[in-house]
């Protein structure tokens, strides 16, 4: 490089590097800056509001749990081709749950059979599209549903429910075959 370019270089970087410093020094003067924070601190403090007073929190129990679900149809039974069923039933408290004891009868369905032996076994898909072998016997259902009778086409099943005068009635139930 020659002589002459890197003086036409180095005298605009001298001349910005001097306004640089020159921009950087300090002045005293923040009389206004100075005023402005003196009359915001002389101001009157406002009035803070008092802590809002809460309602304490009041539990409420679900009383209707045993009670038929409002989203389930009623039974309505013909009484020519009813037949008699107990009404001087209670469910076993006692006895083990088993699986598709913890889902309602709306939620599953019957999705295929098996013929084993004698007896049929009932394929049976619960909320989550599990599938289950289950045979006479067997209980399935939140209302203590257990299987009396399983065909080609459907599962019968006996619910035992809270009557609702304190004691427990037999329900008949079917899971037919989609």
């Amino acid at each position: 490089m020659s002589m002459l370019t890197l003086t036409s270089v180095r005298i605009p970087v001298l001349l910005m590097l001097s306004m640089g410093l020159v921009a950087c020094q300090r002045y005293n003067n923040l009389a206004d800056l100075e005023s402005f924070v003196a009359e915001v601190k002389g101001r009157p403090g406002a009035e803070v509001e008092p802590v809002p007073e809460f309602v304490p929190y009041e539990g409420f129990v679900y009383s209707a749990a045993s009670m038929r679900s409002p989203f389930v149809v009623p039974m309505v039974i013909d009484s020519e081709s009813a037949t008699v069923l107990s009404q001087d039933v209670e469910p076993d408290f006692d006895r083990p749950r088993e699986p598709l004891e913890n889902q309602s009868l709306s939620e599953m369905r019957m999705v295929g059979m098996l013929f084993r032996g004698n007896t049929f076994e009932a394929l049976v898909e619960d909320a989550f599209g599990e599938v289950h072998r289950v045979g006479i016997g067997n209980y399935l259902g939140r209302n203590h549903g257990r299987i009396e009778n399983i065909s080609e086409r459907q599962v019968n099943i006996i619910e035992i429910v809270p009557s609702g005068s304190g004691g427990w009635v037999e329900r008949p139930q079917t899971l037919t075959l989609q």
